[in-house]
């Protein structure tokens, strides 16, 4: 992945462009540390989101610098050519070939970044970086402040203003390009075909992990890169665990499997939520729930559309969950009482999506000014009703320990929404016609 350059001219636009949004100043962006997972051993290397998208440089140890103004200029410092790393690391760019690769005007050592760092920041009005993200970047971005005001007697002034990168960042992150719209759309394909494996693979006896085992072949197999997130497959009461990731429980005849698995490619992320039986037969009662989600989906996922509230799925699933809890017997009451009470959280307790793109909860902020946001084309989100049924007083015996969500990616479009892995199968005839197959 290091050795093939990306399509420079797409990374430099969004720096000229992030520029353009800065008027004047300096902009700083580290990518992520490599991370020990035990002694000598390294956890897989993935680049850090906003790093990733201002430059598709994949190697650590590696800063990108904006300065905006009269004559905007990106610089990138990054790790020398070492013949002798690259025979036990694998290749890396150095910088005089990734300025050339990557579209910088100049790419020094990432040993120069504290020497070069208070030169850069000399008379400028202000710093862009993000803010709080690591304490020690913090101190070191002071000390480069500091270095920059101990030559106020000659003249130089520091940066007066100090700004959280994230700001200008993840608006434009937000709405996606053409580019990214593609990757996540292979993203969603190797997840949904993922999806599919499992389906045909499931039957009673079988291990949770052994189905998350042809999942991960699933994901490889097709090209994606990694996981996007640790995988849940859940069976029985375990999907009435939200986060649940142990996938180490026997598969049992009449039991539901919720799996919430996604693949990342080029970066994005996939991220996909199917339930099914795990014997292939939807039962009565796991049926008549099932049908409620995936009418709460349907429902929200219609509200997707450029210029509706971020919220309007969430309102609109809960509506029609409630009032399929009163229908199971799990409630009591009006809807509009029990959607104001809150009491419907027993069995829907999370929010029904959120952003999608480099990270599986991508950035951006849900409210502006203290409103909804609306949504606009390009932007991409989850829709992902759930009911989750655990043993309780008042709860029927014939629903317990039922768990269901069904997730998709959603792609809001100029007139309305593309759902990304509508190749997932979802309706109950469809899925157990593939468990058949």
């Amino acid at each position: 992945m290091n050795a093939l350059p990306p399509d420079r001219d797409l990374y430099r636009q969004r720096r000229r462009r992030v520029m353009r949004e800065m008027a004047a100043g300096v902009m700083v962006i580290a990518t992520a540390p490599e991370a020990v997972r035990n002694r000598d051993s390294h956890y897989p290397y993935r680049p850090d989101s906003y790093f990733w998208w201002l430059t598709g440089f994949a190697e650590p140890e590696a800063v990108v610098v904006l300065v905006a103004g009269k004559r905007p200029r990106h610089y990138l410092f990054c790790r020398q050519k070492n013949l002798e790393r690259e025979i036990w690391d694998g290749f890396r760019w150095g910088p005089k070939d990734a300025r050339a690769a990557f579209g910088f005007d100049a790419a020094w050592p990432i040993e120069q970044l504290d020497k070069r760092l208070p030169d850069l920041l000399a008379d400028q009005p202000a710093l862009h970086y993000r803010i709080g993200a690591d304490s020690a970047w913090d101190a070191r971005v002071m000390a480069w402040l500091n270095t920059v005001k101990a030559q106020a007697r000659t003249g130089v002034t520091a940066p007066e203003v100090l700004v959280d990168a994230a700001g200008i960042l993840d608006e434009m992150r937000l709405v996606k390009d053409s580019a990214e719209i593609a990757q996540m759309r292979r993203a969603a394909d190797i997840s949904a075909a993922a999806h599919r494996r499992a389906m045909r693979v499931c039957r009673p006896g079988l291990h949770e992990y052994e189905v998350e085992a042809e999942i991960l072949h699933e994901f490889r197999r097709l090209g994606a890169e990694a996981p996007a997130y640790s995988s849940i497959v859940a069976g029985g009461g375990n999907a009435c665990v939200l986060h649940y990731v142990f996938n180490n429980r026997p598969l049992r005849d009449g039991d539901l499997l919720l799996i919430d698995a996604g693949a990342e490619y080029g970066g994005y992320a996939g991220d996909i939520t199917r339930t099914f039986p795990v014997n292939g037969r939807f039962g009565g009662a796991q049926k008549e729930a099932y049908e409620i989600v995936l009418a709460a989906q349907a429902a929200a996922i219609a509200e997707v559309r450029p210029g509706a509230s971020w919220n309007a799925p969430h309102d609109t699933a809960v509506r029609v969950l409630v009032q399929g809890m009163k229908e199971l017997k799990l409630l009591k009451g009006g809807v509009d009482g029990l959607i104001e009470s809150g009491e419907f959280r027993r069995f829907y307790m999370h929010r029904t999506g959120h952003w999608l793109g480099l990270d599986v909860h991508d950035c951006g902020d849900y409210k502006v000014d203290g409103d909804w946001r609306p949504l606009r084309p390009g932007m991409t989100l989850t829709v992902e009703p759930g009911l989750y049924i655990r043993p309780d007083k008042g709860v029927p015996k014939r629903l317990e320990n039922i768990g269901i969500r069904i997730e998709d990616d959603v792609l809001v479009t100029e007139t309305g929404c593309e759902v990304l892995t509508a190749a997932a199968p979802k309706a109950v005839a469809e899925i157990e016609e593939v468990m058949r197959g």
